[in-house]
């Protein structure tokens, strides 16, 4: 327990700055890339890139810090950060699309690391507080949702002639106080296999990966963030094609980040009371409701409903399929299961937030929402099929 009380604080701290980046991030690129890209379809492409860098990121990530250990591995992470933010504020005085894209693989790498907090936090807790770990420390993302989008609109123009180049700037505080609270951690020693005890040896990772749990770990967590990041970055764009000012977009992107967040200081509790398989399934409903309410109508209420909607969706399915992650590795076996899981969901969510520009300027607003439907459909057959056989487990 003081191991809980002393580093999850530390690390719901971590997260709350890497989301108030993230944030922050999520309400001005695209606003960005469509003012500095020549093809307006590519506006949405730093983002992307900024996923896919997190997706490149990630396998290298956790197979370094199993060895330096996960805080060395966070404080490396912030240079990255820092370089990111620097560069996407020199990109947008000197009007430099490409600029802001590299800058957004630098932000993107420091992702790469940050991914691994909830991990971080799971690993250092017993098993049976997982849930409420991982919980609490995402719960740190909410400071994120009044911040980020109040940042961005409050520092867009402190620099001159240069829209959202302070907001990027300001990033670097942001990252400063990251890596002062890193400082404080104290986690684990990274795993190393002790000759004096018997370890059972690693399977191998095709063993893994056939596992139930991991198969529907993997759907809802990847499929669960890609729609969220489909959704959510087209959701800017659709806006301001309806004459929205960035005051709505700031508003309704805040409150999608509350949504995203808020549940996480009883999503643990939650999946205790009412089993991890009734969390996911509700996870899948809140995402076909915000379909629903996107193709009902482009009132600021229809976004704003829809996108709290989407944020409790992710919430759901996030926070349960990590929790179901961990039940399907030993110690010795973390790094590369870790490893793959984050590769594949943040390759789908690079994919989902390099579509969103594309979908949202040639088809418009109703089929990204209408193309969501298969991966959300896939989510809840997923769900269904894992209680069948936890079902099938029991009576046999």
């Amino acid at each position: 327990m003081n191991s809980f009380y002393r580093n999850i604080p530390l690390l719901a701290t971590s997260q709350a700055m890497m989301m108030i980046s993230n944030s922050l991030i999520l309400t001005t690129s695209a606003l960005v890339g469509l003012s500095l890209a020549t093809d307006k379809s590519l506006a949405t492409l730093p983002l992307a890139v900024q996923f896919i860098a997190i997706m490149l990121t990630s396998i290298p990530a956790s197979y370094l810090m199993s060895r330096i250990g996960r805080k060395r591995g966070f404080i490396v992470a912030v240079g990255f950060g820092v370089t990111g933010s620097f560069l996407a504020m020199t990109a947008i005085i000197n009007n430099d699309f490409w600029l802001f894209v590299i800058a957004a693989i630098f932000i993107g790498m420091f992702n790469g690391f940050g991914i691994y907090y909830r991990f971080a936090a799971a690993d250092a807790v017993a098993p049976e507080m997982k849930s409420k770990a991982i919980s609490f420390v995402m719960a740190g993302g909410l400071i994120a949702a009044f911040i980020g989008p109040s940042l961005a609109n409050f520092s867009r123009n402190w620099i001159e002639n240069a829209q959202f180049a302070g907001s990027y700037a300001s990033l670097l505080v942001v990252y400063g106080i990251s890596l002062g609270v890193l400082m404080f951690l104290k986690l684990p020693a990274p795993y190393k296999k002790d000759s004096n005890r018997h370890v059972e040896p690693a399977r191998p990772l095709r063993v893994i990966i056939k596992q139930p749990k991991f198969i529907v770990a993997l759907i809802c967590g990847m499929f669960g963030y890609g729609v969220m990041s489909l959704v959510m970055t087209a959701t800017p764009l659709a806006m301001k094609h309806h004459s929205m000012p960035f005051s709505d977009t700031s508003f309704v992107i805040q409150w999608h980040v509350v949504a995203m967040f808020a549940p996480s200081f009883f999503t643990g509790q939650l999946i205790q009371r009412f089993g991890l398989n009734n969390i996911l399934f509700a996870g899948a409903i809140s995402g076909f409701a915000c379909v629903i309410i996107n193709l009902l109508g482009t009132s600021i209420t229809h976004f704003w409903v829809a996108l709290v909607l989407l944020g409790v969706s992710w919430n759901f399915l996030f926070i349960g399929a990590t929790t179901l992650l961990t039940e399907t590795y030993t110690p010795n076996e973390r790094a590369k299961v870790q490893a793959v899981n984050e590769f594949v969901v943040f390759t789908t969510v690079a994919l989902a937030s390099l579509s969103a520009g594309t979908l949202q300027h040639l088809y418009g607003w109703r089929i990204v929402n209408i193309g969501v439907l298969p991966l959300l459909t896939l989510i809840l057959l997923s769900i269904i099929w894992l209680r069948y056989l936890r079902q099938e487990n029991c009576s046999g």
